[in-house]
């Protein structure tokens, strides 16, 4: 048999298998899924953290700045997420995905967004700038955006053996990914109103005396076809 017999005979073993589906109480691994036609179908809050112009950072500047640049956002954001009790799950390029359950699931990433805000805002950009002067010199900008989105999705395992990852299928990692690719003004954090439903009033509003709502919103955006009620936030949170 050729390559394109054994291609056949994977695909019609796909199309035509009905698939294991059971109930995930935690985040899954690729050790808790099956190769061939296993899934785990989890309520989840999936949350993506995007660089903004990465384009133009590989364009503009050396191999080994934007390298630096891109991996010090990803280190830490990457951190915040962890201590927040979210579980990293894929990587494409300058974007992160992590995957939240729990009963405190919403209020983990909300507030996990808005540290991320802190830690790339008042650490990473003064370091970055500090120690690569091209950053600075030529008016390059770190920013980012998170995006965040909650609901049932079916984890499957993609690829071939030997060389495959998680894949996670639904709307909610969809739309997080959506939302993170929004470049807005001044705002960094988008979520939808079911998450922001679900978030606890200490993750709404800011603390002391003079408490204020650090949302915006409900107003209506398009994303993917779909028109949904969104919340965003300019607010950040030292971790």
């Amino acid at each position: 048999m050729g390559l394109a017999d054994d291609i056949d005979s994977a695909v019609t073993r796909i199309v035509c298998s009905d698939w294991d589906i059971q109930k995930g109480t935690v985040v899954p691994t690729t050790d808790n899924v099956k190769l061939s036609n296993g899934a785990k179908e989890v309520d989840a809050v999936y949350l993506y953290a995007d660089l903004a112009d990465s384009t133009g950072l590989a364009r503009d500047f050396t191999r080994t700045t934007a390298a630096k640049v891109i991996r010090a956002y990803l280190d830490a954001t990457c951190q915040v997420i962890r201590a927040r009790g979210g579980e990293i799950r894929s990587f494409d390029g300058d974007r992160v995905m992590a995957i939240f359950m729990g009963s405190s699931k919403n209020t983990n990433a909300a507030r996990c967004a808005l540290q991320i805000h802190y830690v790339v805002r008042q650490i990473v950009t003064p370091k970055v700038e500090a120690n690569l002067s091209s950053i600075k010199n030529q008016g390059f900008q770190i920013k980012h955006c998170v995006g965040i989105d909650t609901g049932t999705a079916l984890v499957v395992r993609g690829g071939v053996r030997g060389h495959n990852d998680l894949v996670s299928i639904g709307r909610a990692p969809n739309v997080a990914a959506k939302l993170s690719d929004i470049r807005n003004g001044g705002y960094r954090t988008y979520v939808t109103h079911a998450v922001f439903n679900q978030i606890r009033e200490d993750t709404k509003f800011s603390s002391g005396e003079n408490r204020q709502l650090m949302w915006d919103g409900p107003y209506t955006r398009e994303v993917g076809g779909e028109t949904l009620s969104v919340y965003k936030s300019s607010w950040w949170s030292k971790p």
